[in-house]
């Protein structure tokens, strides 16, 4: 565990809390599988996922069946599923009937193409089941290199987690693995020897024993959920409960499952989500899964946003792994304010695919920003913010390859960087924050993408930002402000940009005792007299604008 932390924090200096994002250099059929909207996959909708998973930690080897409830858009007799090839697929079998129909199926890649031997017709609900058993892939990395982990807590108990961002939810179960649909709701019933205790999302509804030896426990999803969120957790938890009621007298049940040996420090770390929540709730209106609670579960690896069941892994410590994360020297938990962050951003406002996985990290990294704000005060806020300069490589576009399953770079700190520079340019806090409000709100529950998402927020600002969404966004380059001073007080500015027809404003100031000017430079040279110009004192606002300067 301290060996994965430490391997991740030297990771995280050169690429931020990400996945090591690099477009390939070519796409072939697989990855248009797995990341396209074709006709096999648009000809249906999933209304809700039935999932039953038995885990035997000694085998490291699952097996089970996922019933899969859907909704006809499209007349169709075949429809596409995921589910990876380490697993054999037992059978296919029409369900909620007296007598289930075997269905044939081929199996491409991931993709496996079911066949009906009628005509599905538009509006019909049916259901399938899937049964299928295998070997998960075992996480190199977890978080970021997805998989299961295998791995004993102190006393020598299983302790088994699953992280599968990027990599996939179909890496451990069969379902529909593309972003744009999620289920409205969900069953996780995951079955596991008798001393150790399954924790999924949700609620528990219920425990049952098997046998002798298996017990089988069963959760339910309220809420729509992206496939990835759904997660196992299998250790001796030990369960403690708290209740946080919100300015309105709304009552949210918090759950931490934590190891035996680690209660008391749990108790103790626990207690910065209640004054989180509050923040978090004052930016972006409410906690989105009120009847599904809030929990914390203590995992092998050092956390995953996985919905209303956050994998929490940094062993009890401030910032990150132990170190100063902020680099401003703030001592609280990174992972509990990041990945509870993603509740609003990412669990509950959505991408459609994985090039826009920038709307859950760029968001999500600003509301760290923000919980900052609210504890400590704009200008620590801004000292956060403005410490993750060093730590974007401006390499590649932070909104990925469509139609390929592939994620953009520099979405995280980048992202934190441009939204801090887009409510600069709004300059109007009582318009950001209630657009940040009506973001949460509009998109809740919903998946959405780049274009509909700028175009709601140029809306509702009152400010057209598309060309500044799509330099920052679609392009490595930072807008370049070029500029020239001459003494009589007399400045000539201009962006450089890939963006055509650029403009943005920006605040200069003439020297130190002065207060900034706006100015409102585009792609052309523009030029200003600047009274009690100091050429020696001119600055810059580089606190509120990410940019580079020529």
């Amino acid at each position: 565990m301290k060996q994965i932390l430490a391997i991740g924090f030297c990771l995280l200096t050169f690429y931020s809390y990400s996945q090591l994002n690099t477009h390939k250099k070519s796409y072939d059929r697989c990855d248009t599988l797995r990341g396209s909207l074709r006709a096999e996959r648009t000809c249906f909708d999933v209304t809700f996922y039935d999932l039953s998973v038995e885990v035997m930690p000694e085998k490291q080897f699952i097996k089970g069946s996922n019933t899969i409830h859907f909704r006809v858009m499209e007349p169709t007799n075949s429809i596409q599923i995921d589910l990876f090839e380490n697993y054999t697929i037992r059978a296919i079998e029409t369900a909620l009937t007296s007598n289930p129909q075997q269905l044939a199926f081929e199996r491409e890649c991931q993709a496996i193409f079911i066949q009906f031997p009628y005509m599905l017709k538009v509006g019909e609900l049916h259901s399938l089941t899937v049964f299928y058993e295998g070997k998960p892939q075992v996480a190199k990395r977890a978080p970021w290199d997805g998989g299961f982990v295998w791995d004993k807590d102190e006393e020598g108990e299983h302790w088994i987690g699953v992280a599968c961002q990027g990599l996939g939810a179909s890496s451990w179960w069969p379902n529909k693995d593309h972003l744009s649909d999620e289920p409205d709701s969900m069953y996780i019933h995951c079955t596991v020897p008798n001393h150790l205790m399954a924790v999924s999302n949700g609620n528990l509804l219920r425990t049952q024993p098997v046998d002798t030896s298996r017990t089988r426990y069963d959760w339910k999803v309220s809420y729509p959920i992206n496939n990835y969120n759904v997660s196992l957790n299998i250790a001796n938890y030990t369960n403690f409960s708290d209740v946080y009621f919100n300015e309105d007298g709304d009552s949210l049940h918090l759950d931490y499952y934590v190891l035996p040996y680690n209660l008391e420090k749990a108790k103790k770390q626990f207690e910065q989500v209640k004054p989180m929540l509050a923040c978090f709730e004052k930016y972006l209106g409410p906690y989105p899964f009120y009847k599904d609670g809030f929990a914390l579960v203590e995992t092998p690896y050092l956390g995953m946003e996985h919905q209303s069941g956050i994998a929490y892994g940094n062993d009890y410590q401030t910032g990150y792994a132990g170190r100063d994360f902020s680099q401003i020297g703030l001592d609280f938990d990174y992972i509990i304010i990041h990945e509870a962050g993603h509740e609003w951003w990412g669990n509950s406002v959505s991408k459609k695919e994985a090039a826009d996985m920038w709307i859950h990290e760029s968001f999500c990294t600003y509301s760290e920003a923000l919980y900052v704000e609210c504890i400590h005060g704009y200008d620590i806020a801004m000292d956060y913010v403005n410490a993750r300069r060093n730590r974007v490589a401006n390499a590649k576009p932070m909104v990925g390859v469509r139609g390929v399953n592939e994620e953009g770079s520099d979405m995280y700190d980048k992202g934190m960087l441009f939204l801090n520079t887009v409510r600069s340019i709004v300059d109007d806090d009582e318009v950001w924050f209630k657009t940040l409000r009506a973001i949460t709100e509009h998109f809740k529950m919903k998946n959405t993408d780049y274009d509909e998402l700028t175009a709601f927020i140029s809306k509702n600002t009152g400010k057209d930002l598309s060309k500044i969404f799509k330099q920052y966004l679609t392009y490595p380059n930072l807008p370049e402000f070029e500029y020239k001073l001459k003494k009589s007080g007399k400045l000539k500015y201009k962006w450089n940009a890939d963006v055509n027809g650029f403009s943005m404003p920006l605040k200069v100031k003439p020297n130190n005792a002065a207060d900034f000017v706006l100015l409102e430079p585009d792609s052309n040279w523009k030029k200003i007299k600047l009274p009690n110009l100091n050429i020696n004192e001119f600055a810059i606002d580089h606190q509120h604008y990410y940019i580079n300067v020529k």
